[in-house]
């Protein structure tokens, strides 16, 4: 089964390092099966047999999904892997995806033994099942090209996928025809298993999976800023400017001539008495710096600081 995703070119599968990982690894055994070690060794060694559980051969549960049959067999596999696998893992992070993938083909082998226990179980379908139908709950909509002509949604292919293991494995356990050899129920446990990992408690990755990569929304009302209007500076922004303003005057009086220090903008009693007290602080700023303010004094400053703002200086 040809196809071609026609999603946006920012949406197209790109190689991740899960993905790489596994393709790596299936070939990797099917480049040994057919140079060095043969292909019914190496099925014989990491496929799955029912009786593999009481020999104590535990581990083929996990191999058989590294082994396949033949060149087209681990080739269709493998598109389908490099397809839709991608994206999951971007969603979900690379140890999130194997996880998954692996408990997929743990599922597949459970219901093809359920129903065929007599058959040596090879092949990464179980799990890639599963990967389609996480990349179906997610991207449902996404369009792919069968045989590269006929557009059809995610939603779509992964549905006549379930119809068409149902029917070929009914057939096969029937002898009314099907494709002998080809686990059928493998890809349904896949996923099953699937469906069952995405939407059982306590497992959340379901709703992760369907917000990922969506933005943090803050709870708190968002008030409108007025585009281009200068940010506030800060009170010790605006203390220094004071300072820096109140040097620059004092070194620019004569030597001889001692000048009151009068802020601009104060009137009367109220005003000269405020004048008294901007330079007092002042001058504690000269003698002992800028941190010896008290709170009081610092607030002095700041509404001095405004005034000169008020009247253009």
């Amino acid at each position: 089964m040809s196809f071609q995703a026609v999603d946006p070119i920012d949406d197209r599968p790109r190689m991740t390092p899960g993905v790489q990982a596994l393709i790596g690894l299936n070939v990797l055994i099917y480049f040994l099966q057919v140079t060095l070690v043969g292909a019914p060794d190496m099925q014989r060694w990491l496929g799955f047999r029912f009786h593999d559980l009481a020999s104590g051969s535990i581990w083929t549960v996990f191999t058989y999904m590294f082994v396949h049959a033949g060149f087209w067999h681990i080739a269709g596999n493998m598109l389908f892997l490099w397809a839709f696998g991608p994206r999951v893992e971007r969603a979900w992070g690379k140890g999130a995806f194997i996880r998954y993938y692996l408990i997929c083909g743990l599922g597949g082998c459970l219901a093809q033994t359920l129903v065929a226990r007599e058959y040596t179980l090879v092949g990464a379908s179980a799990a890639i099942y599963g990967v389609m139908l996480a990349y179906a709950v997610r991207w449902p909509d996404d369009e792919f090209l069968l045989w590269f002509v006929v557009p059809v949604k995610v939603r779509w292919l992964v549905a006549g996928s379930i119809l068409l293991s149902l029917v070929l494995g009914i057939s096969t356990l029937s002898g009314a025809g099907g494709a002998p050899g080809v686990a059928h129920f493998a890809h349904l446990g896949g996923l099953i298993t699937g469906w069952l990992y995405l939407h059982t408690p306590p497992s959340s990755t379901l709703e992760r999976f369907r917000v990922s990569g969506a933005p943090e929304i803050s709870e708190e009302t968002p008030r409108p800023v007025p585009r281009g209007l200068p940010r506030g500076r800060e009170p010790r922004q605006e203390i220094d400017e004071i300072v820096a303003k109140s040097k620059a005057a004092v070194a620019k009086r004569p030597a001889t001539t001692p000048m009151p220090r009068v802020v601009r903008g104060t009137r009367g009693a109220g005003g000269t008495r405020r004048s008294e007290e901007i330079n007092a602080v002042l001058d504690k700023i000269s003698e002992h710096g800028l941190d010896s303010l008290t709170a009081d004094e610092r607030r002095i400053l700041e509404d001095a600081s405004r005034k000169l703002r008020d009247s253009g200086d």
